[in-house]
């Protein structure tokens, strides 16, 4: 018998995700690329596997995160992210699924779990997998800036130039991160991100009152489609 497509291109592990169906709790999924990480809680359904929450770390700017999205301390925002809205949601416990990533301790994705972790969700885990309270926070690539800075300018600047072009300072990524940590805690970037949808989208009465009956059906599909993005419906995630 020839095996499942996803198994034959090495994207599935069919036996580590029975292990995980088998504990009937939503999954973690992580999953991460050169430039995102992203977070979901999965349910899963006879139909296919459904996406309850969701965060990415390409969000993180509504809350004043301004350096790289995939970096370990990103990584652990998005998680945290993540996990503040499986609360609204009521969800409280999952199980972590990285799918065919290396366990490398300390890696990105261990870095996402620990948000999740700090952020109230239960999943198993070991201490021991996480990435050290200075990696989170990014203190680690800070100092490496300041040396690189002192020792060689011109390389500093080749190699920061990303951050530097959006007027951010390295050295201060351990004081952003924990000022986006807290306004994820306090919700204050999904607030923001809100307010600015609604103002943006707001059309006066008198708008809708005139005009080509065609127009009117496009403005309701496309205040449908963003009222469906804000509300982070669940999208089916196919196998």
């Amino acid at each position: 018998m020839m095996p499942h497509r996803r198994k034959r291109e090495g994207r599935t592990d069919y036996r580590a995700r029975l292990k995980l169906l088998k504990s009937r709790l939503p999954r973690l999924v992580v999953r991460r690329s050169i430039r995102n990480i992203t977070c979901q809680v999965v349910r899963y359904e006879e139909k296919g596997d459904k996406v309850m929450v969701a965060a990415e770390s390409r969000e993180l700017s509504n809350f004043g995160w301004n350096f790289h999205g995939a970096n370990l301390p990103a990584a652990y925002l998005t998680g945290l992210l993540c996990a503040e809205r499986a609360k609204q949601h009521k969800i409280k416990e999952a199980v972590l699924d990285i799918g065919l990533y290396q366990t490398t301790p300390g890696n990105r994705l261990f870095s996402a779990l620990k948000g999740a972790v700090d952020g109230g969700l239960a999943i198993p885990h070991s201490e021991d997998i996480f990435p050290e309270p200075g990696r989170l926070s990014g203190k680690h690539i800070a100092e490496y800036a300041e040396k690189l800075k002192a020792e060689n300018p011109a390389k500093y600047k080749k190699i920061f130039s990303g951050y530097l072009k959006e007027k951010a300072e390295p050295k201060d990524m351990p004081v952003t991160f924990e000022e986006t940590k807290k306004k994820i805690i306090e919700r204050k970037g999904e607030k923001a991100k809100h307010a600015k949808h609604e103002e943006h989208h707001e059309t006066p009465a008198h708008h809708h009152a005139a005009g080509h009956p065609a127009q009117h059906k496009e403005h309701a599909e496309h205040h449908a489609s963003h009222a469906a993005h804000a509300k982070h419906e669940h999208h089916e995630k196919k196998d």
